[in-house]
């Protein structure tokens, strides 16, 4: 898998309330990216899988999903692209949370992954 995170649309709606954390667009972006990458392992583990009896296995996933302003919770996850593939990321992504939250804004994010035909992990 090359690891695409190719930010297609990032969008903020402010929210009132008290304040956990307050980042300004691109801190929130790129945090939500490095919380994305803890699960690259296990998202490139799952293709590899794949690979095992789909050897050409590759295309584009897009993922949408929002971040939840008072918890940080990754939320209505969902992906277009080839279904087993898609199944990876959501998988993977399912039950993340942005630490510490942040009480100013909710995020509605859209990302990308490339799945493109390599070597699989040796067992």
């Amino acid at each position: 898998m090359t690891k695409s995170f190719a930010l297609i649309g990032f969008v903020l709606a402010a929210i009132t309330g008290c304040s956990v954390a307050v980042r300004d667009a691109d801190h929130y972006r790129d945090d939500v990216a490095k919380v994305m990458e803890t699960k690259n392992a296990d998202v490139k583990a799952c293709y590899d899988n794949i690979l095992k009896t789909n050897k050409t296995a590759a295309g584009t996933v897009t993922v949408k999903f929002t971040v939840e302003h008072k918890t940080g919770v990754f939320k209505d996850i969902k992906t277009e692209g080839p279904a087993d593939l898609g199944a990876c990321v959501s998988n993977a992504l399912t039950g993340l949370t942005l630490q510490p939250p942040d009480d100013g804004h909710m995020g509605d994010a859209t990302y990308s992954y490339e799945f493109t035909v390599g070597e699989p992990a040796k067992s």
